[in-house]
């Protein structure tokens, strides 16, 4: 009987697959995303039911469900908006000038030596003043306008960028700035090659932090002495005993510092992504 002279070819491996298998999300690896959101459905639960329960007067403390109809009514209302304009408005002139102060003042600490010898007392002695004692002193000065607040708001989001930035300038690595030193490489380059990377993650935490600094400047600068904006309207809120309103108004500020967080963490990521995880001074 004949054998057949065919060789069997060994068998070939299955063709990858031209696109990547998707990798299935798993709860388990982020469970903030479920976490945060059970968490708030849990204390607005008890809040409301616990507050029917124990018989506490709206007075004291609203149901949530009061503070949702107040919010959607002043939502609905151009003179809260108006309000609401004004307070962004000078919570963001205010962290734009201090921020902008400490970031000049600060490299100029951290670099020159006689400068911090000089200005570093100066400096610790306003910080240890509390923020909010300078704002009856500002109206004064500046008036009950916009100018006012802005001012304030710009000085208690000052220091948080000030402190970062000097710190952020220091920790360079110092092998790194002698390598380039020997190269030849100058002062302005060893700043932007190695100094600034490595302080970008301080300077965004001294943002993160005076971001929401800033809102809480512009509105004890409108409580002490304002005709708009959202501090004004708590105010006014509060003279009305409508405690469901001011509710209503912290909820409002609450977004308005969240939102704002989250805008300076997205740019970090963006631009200084290699060192998310950096603990800094106020993160």
């Amino acid at each position: 009987m004949a054998t057949s002279n065919l060789v069997r070819k060994p068998a070939q491996p299955p063709a990858p697959s031209a696109r990547p298998a998707r990798r299935k999300f798993d709860l388990r690896e982020k469970p903030q995303l479920w976490l945060v959101p059970t968490v708030f459905v849990v204390v607005v639960l008890a809040w409301e039911y616990g507050v029917q329960l124990l018989g506490v007067d709206e007075y004291v403390l609203p149901l949530p469900s009061s503070v949702v109809e107040s919010l959607w009514q002043q939502l609905g209302d151009d003179q809260f908006w108006g309000h609401f304009w004004v307070t962004t408005q000078e919570a963001l002139l205010g962290f734009v000038i201090g921020v902008g102060a400490a970031l000049v003042l600060g490299t100029f600490i951290s670099q020159i030596k006689i400068v911090e010898a000089t200005l570093m007392p100066y400096i610790v002695a306003f910080q240890t003043v509390p923020k909010v004692a300078l704002a009856p002193l500002f109206v004064v000065w500046f008036g009950f306008g916009l100018t006012s607040k802005v001012v304030m708001a710009a000085v208690i989001s000052f220091f948080p960028m000030l402190v970062n930035v000097i710190e952020g300038l220091r920790a360079a690595d110092a092998d790194k700035i002698q390598m380039l030193t020997v190269f030849g490489a100058s002062k302005a380059q060893i700043f932007r090659m190695v100094r600034l990377p490595s302080a970008l993650p301080f300077i965004f935490a001294g943002l993160d932090i005076g971001i929401v600094f800033a809102i809480l400047g512009a509105v004890v600068g409108e409580f002490i002495g304002a005709k708009e904006g959202l501090g004004y309207l708590l105010l006014q809120t509060n003279y009305n005993f409508d405690i469901a309103g001011m509710f209503a108004v912290l909820v409002v500020l609450s977004l308005m510092g969240l939102v704002a967080h989250f805008v300076i963490r997205l740019l970090q990521k963006r631009l200084a992504f290699w060192a998310e995880d950096t603990k800094v001074i106020g993160a």
